[in-house]
């Protein structure tokens, strides 16, 4: 069987058994599976509302996901998506906050802040790995909760002790008065086509340019490429700047678009972590990645529709999207599986 059809057979092979594993689950604990399902659905595509607060809630995951995906292909892995998308949030929420501009220079900057910041905190784990050899998933790791506290004191310390900020200036809002009467009066907002243009961003950056070809040439093997005559260490950390401006991106569509401001945080918002999964179900391609988050953007929020119209928990999606997981992380025994039916075929 062609490998092309096997990228495309696997994903979807692992989101139908995630779901129908997740429908066992259901009835082992008592509900109705397919209610469940009904009302998950009807979350998702239930009203133009609902529609639209699902497109919304996709934008951060594309761009969580082409993070993600981006390091994978220059062979990192950038398990720090996470904290790189909370700086972002905040950069974003503080110059749309602190600044009073015109919108054409408002807007743009508010978004650059945001990717700058997403970048710097990325800088530090690719500066370790290229120099030092540090591997990034720890230092990553860390500066997740690095990003957490530290945003946090930020926002105490700039409110005067409040646990958020004031919200952004008009100028500086991503919020769309057509897209959102459009669907019903929902927090639709422009930050989803700013996520798409960024899926055509990474795909020219890495199909269409030498840094691309360079950066995959790394990852795929670095001493080949260093006696190729490559920078294999400036390489290494443009790869992660990269990946942490999308991540601070993916930030800027929560303060910009979605709150309009950033709060102190509990714990994290998992829409990093989330993007790692994106990633993988997206093979880590950009057009991948945007069934990924589609599929993932769906299941959170209409999820919400479950405990009211069906009286199943809401961490029963956890479970679907772990199970999801699982089977994207077990691709090679579906692989076989696909390639020795196909066989058989052959040999009938």
């Amino acid at each position: 069987m062609p490998n092309r059809v096997l990228k495309i057979l696997v994903p979807i092979i692992s989101i139908i058994l995630g779901l129908f594993v997740g429908a066992i689950v259901m009835w082992m604990s008592g509900y109705d599976a397919i209610n469940g399902y009904i009302a998950l659905w009807h979350g998702i595509f239930g009203s133009s509302y609902a529609i639209g607060e699902t497109i919304r809630q996709i934008s951060p995951y594309l761009l969580a996901g082409l993070a993600v995906a981006f390091a994978f292909r220059t062979g990192l892995f950038n398990i720090g998506v996470e904290g790189q998308l909370i700086v972002g949030w905040f950069a974003a929420a503080y110059v749309g906050m602190a600044f009073q501009l015109p919108t054409f220079i408002h807007l743009p900057l508010a978004l650059l802040a945001a990717a700058a910041a997403g970048a710097l905190w990325a800088l530090v784990p690719g500066i370790l790995k290229a120099t030092l050899r540090v591997h990034e998933v720890i230092v990553t790791i860390m500066m997740n909760y690095v990003a957490l506290h530290i945003v946090n004191a930020l926002i105490s310390t700039i409110s005067g002790g409040s646990y958020k900020i004031d919200r952004i200036h008009q100028t500086a809002s991503l919020r769309s008065e057509f897209l959102s009467n459009l669907t019903d009066f929902s927090t639709l907002h422009y930050g989803i086509l700013i996520a798409l243009l960024m899926v055509g961003v990474m795909w020219f950056i890495l199909e269409k340019t030498k840094t691309g070809y360079e950066l995959k040439a790394v990852g795929f093997n670095d001493h080949a490429s260093q006696y190729a005559g490559m920078n294999v260490n400036k390489n290494i950390v443009l790869s992660m700047v990269i990946s942490g401006a999308f991540a601070g991106l993916g930030g800027a569509m929560e303060a910009l678009g979605t709150f309009g401001n950033i709060s102190t945080m509990a714990g994290f918002t998992g829409i990093g972590f989330d993007g790692i999964a994106v990633a993988l179900l997206g093979a880590n391609t950009p057009l991948g990645v945007v069934f990924g988050a589609t599929l993932f953007g769906s299941l959170k929020y209409g999820a919400n529709n479950m405990p009211n119209a069906a009286g199943v928990p809401i961490e029963i999606v956890s479970i679907v999207i772990a199970l999801i997981i699982f089977f994207v992380a077990s691709g090679y025994i579906i692989r076989v599986l696909l390639n020795r039916m196909s066989k058989k075929k052959e040999a009938k």
